[in-house]
């Protein structure tokens, strides 16, 4: 019984979960990591959209002047052509955008999952190692008590 003793003081908290617990955590790694570049790629869209609202204002610029001038009918079919392709251009940015906005929120929600899981999973930890914490102070209690029952009956009455 003495060995058993012994043990107790000196056992180790294992959490039966850790590997999945590690697993979680790195997912929400990862998923912080995706976020970020979702979050990178939709202001590289914001920018582009920046710079095509730009292009098509200097565009639009551009044919005002031209309308004041005498040019050619074909002139003027270039330069609308030239308008509505930097119009068309603006429109895809626009679409990118609304992707990435998108996508934005996706890797939000699967970061919210993950982290949600993994913070689950952290407090159910905790709650073993707690319990594994009173059970190893209750064992050492009975042990304390049955050492000083154990001297009590030896002591000379």
């Amino acid at each position: 019984m003495a060995s058993d003793n012994q043990a107790v003081p000196g056992s180790a908290f294992r959490f039966r979960l850790e590997r999945v617990r590690a697993v979680r955590e790195r997912k929400e790694k990862l998923a912080q990591r995706d976020l970020a570049d979702a979050i990178l790629r939709r202001s590289s869209s914001i920018e582009e959209l920046r710079a095509a609202d730009a292009h098509v204002e200097h565009a639009r610029e551009q044919q005002r002047s031209v309308a004041t001038d005498a040019v050619s009918a074909t002139d003027l079919q270039v330069r609308q052509a030239f308008l509505e392709r930097v119009e068309a251009q603006r429109r895809l940015r626009v679409s990118e955008l609304q992707q990435r906005e998108t996508e934005v929120a996706e890797r939000d929600a699967d970061l919210a999952t993950a982290a949600s899981e993994h913070e689950m999973l952290n407090r159910l930890r905790e709650r073993h190692r707690g319990e594994h914490i009173r059970e190893t102070a209750r064992r050492e209690q009975g042990d304390i008590d049955e050492i000083a029952a154990t001297r009590f009956r030896r002591s000379p009455a």
